[in-house]
């Protein structure tokens, strides 16, 4: 029963790992997707086609 009870702590200490970073990652995919548009919003103001 040791070794269940460890595997099954293994198993929870990875699943919290990996829902920590994965809040990480939306996080920065977040900010890059806010900062992409930024980028082409202000990119096109500065450009004067006309």
């Amino acid at each position: 029963m040791r070794e269940l009870s460890a595997e099954a702590r293994l198993h929870l200490y990875a699943r919290s790992v990996s829902r920590r970073s994965g809040s990480g990652l939306h996080t920065a995919a977040a900010y890059g997707a806010f900062a992409l548009i930024a980028a082409i919003v202000f990119g096109t103001l500065s450009v004067h086609p006309f």
